[in-house]
């Protein structure tokens, strides 16, 4: 069967004080850690000329470059009328875990990574700042330049310790990001924070969260890299970050061209509410041998990616495990990246929300009464929905009715991580052994790529559920792929 084996592991982590990084501010003697200040000593916060320098670098007589000080801009930026929308106004969590790398025997993580960072900021220099919101529920980033919260620390364990496949649930998570108080609201809270623990065996972890308002994941990928390439001896990002929200703004008049399913709330009142609490997570791996038993389901000529037969088939087996009424409605939502969707498409370096919700809407009984290929169709319909004037439509529909967050009445939201290379980020150590999500959410999974213990390519995805409900999906699953051979 797909199901993994969550991990129970338990170890304790010790912690330095939380830390704010600022912009990267050169000394007469270029000290890099001067940027560093204590989180918990009431900080004040800086002045308009206090807000560190940017690094430009000129090529000097063809060959070398000399970084000069500019000081970051003290200013208010607003957010699209994408990015501020209900559903984005959370905080975003992951890891990345490292293995020993005996060329950087010697070097600590934590001050290399802290360093990187502070000099990442004066590119990127509105993550150090502060979100404010502004009339009718506009939000806006204050770069004030106070910074990001950054925490190193130690634990007991090493890398092995995690077991033969690396994936989300993580045990002990909150000791490995752990948050101080009143430190991850929406509002008036550094955007970022980042905890770096060392491991006995040499590896580290890389804990992160982020406020989604500001960035999605390939936006955030994009920052996580520059801080590598830094990190690695680069003076600038191989990509320079664009900001121009305005590019995925509500038009003047805004006017809805489209259907838009996943913010239709007019059935939401009725059937039956999926309860939060109680949830469990589990996660399952999606390998060769799982894809064949799948696609043995579907006729020989019908097309569909991977990413479309996995999520049909876990949009079925979550239905049925849910034993909805026959006639009430359900939702599968695919979370669509559209930088490419655009003519032009969005300049390259675009960090900001570039996402479109399409759904898909059917009733518990047509979905688990045809078959597999009828739902991955649906899947696919889906997909298609998202073009330029679709995205006009929903910057649009946000302004006129007040940033709604999408329907999450019997959704089942899926992004697909697969290509948004979370493990390639390098701070010097090589690529992540894994990178990624920390855990599910309760209607949000995710593709994520990884490896079984046998070395072979697959995706995992995690699922929350209560906790008989649970048990009934793992049954349904099971019972799809009962005479195929797994090999985890």
């Amino acid at each position: 069967m797909a199901l993994l084996r969550p991990t129970s592991l338990v170890f304790t982590v010790q912690r330095h004080e939380p830390e704010l990084v600022t912009p990267f501010k050169p000394t007469p003697h270029h000290d890099h850690c001067n940027s560093v200040s204590d989180v918990n000593g009431g900080e004040a916060k800086p002045t308009p000329d206090d807000h560190g320098c940017n690094l430009v670098s000129d090529v000097v007589n063809g060959g070398e470059a000399a970084a000069k000080p500019k000081p970051t801009p003290y200013e208010t930026k607003l957010l699209s009328d994408i990015d501020d929308q209900e559903g984005h106004r959370f905080q975003i969590r992951g890891l990345h875990l490292y293995r020993f790398n005996s060329c950087m025997q010697g070097k600590d993580p934590a001050k290399v990574i802290r360093e990187a960072l502070s000099k990442a900021l004066v590119f990127y220099y509105p993550i150090a700042g502060r979100l404010r919101e502004g009339p009718n529920r506009k939000l806006m980033v204050d770069c004030s330049g106070e910074g990001v919260l950054f925490i190193e620390a130690d634990a007991n364990i090493t890398l092995d310790d995690f077991g033969d496949m690396l994936h989300p649930p993580f045990p002990c998570y909150d000791e490995l990001l752990y948050e101080p108080a009143g430190s991850n609201q929406l509002l008036n809270c550094p955007l970022l924070q980042i905890q770096v623990t060392r491991l006995k065996c040499g590896g580290f972890i890389f804990a992160h969260r982020f406020n989604h308002t500001v960035s999605d994941a390939v936006g955030l990928i994009q920052f996580m890299s520059a801080i590598g390439e830094i990190a690695r001896g680069a003076l600038t990002p191989s990509i320079p970050p664009v900001w121009e929200r305005h590019l995925l703004n509500a038009r003047d008049p805004p006017v809805v061209t489209c259907i838009h399913d996943e913010y239709d709330f007019r059935t939401a009142a009725n059937g039956t509410y999926i309860p939060t609490d109680n949830l469990v997570h589990r996660s399952f791996f999606f390998g060769p041998t799982q894809i064949r038993a799948l696609r043995k389901l579907i006729p020989n000529n019908f097309n569909c990616s991977t990413f479309d037969l996995i999520t049909a088939c876990l949009w079925r087996c979550r239905t049925k495990a849910l034993e909805l009424g026959p006639d009430e409605d359900v939702r599968f939502i695919c979370v669509v990246n559209v930088r490419y969707k655009f003519n032009p498409p969005l300049p390259l370096g675009y960090y900001g929300n570039a996402l479109g919700y399409p759904a898909a809407i059917i009733t518990a009984a047509k979905l688990c009464g045809n078959s597999l290929d009828y739902a991955i169709e649906l899947v696919k319909q889906a997909k298609a929905k998202v073009t330029e004037e679709y995205m006009k439509s929903t910057a649009d529909l946000m302004v006129i009715g007040g940033r709604p967050n999408v329907n999450t009445v019997r959704s089942f939201l899926v992004s697909d991580l697969t290509r948004a290379r979370f493990r390639d980020v390098d701070f010097g150590w090589g690529n992540a052994v894994f990178g990624g999500p920390a855990s599910g959410q309760p209607i949000i999974s995710f593709c994520i790529p990884s490896k079984n213990k046998e070395g072979e390519d697959g995706i995992v995805v995690p699922v929350c559920l209560p906790e008989p409900v649970m048990e009934t999906f793992i049954k349904e699953l099971d019972q799809i792929l009962k005479d195929k051979e797994t090999k985890f």
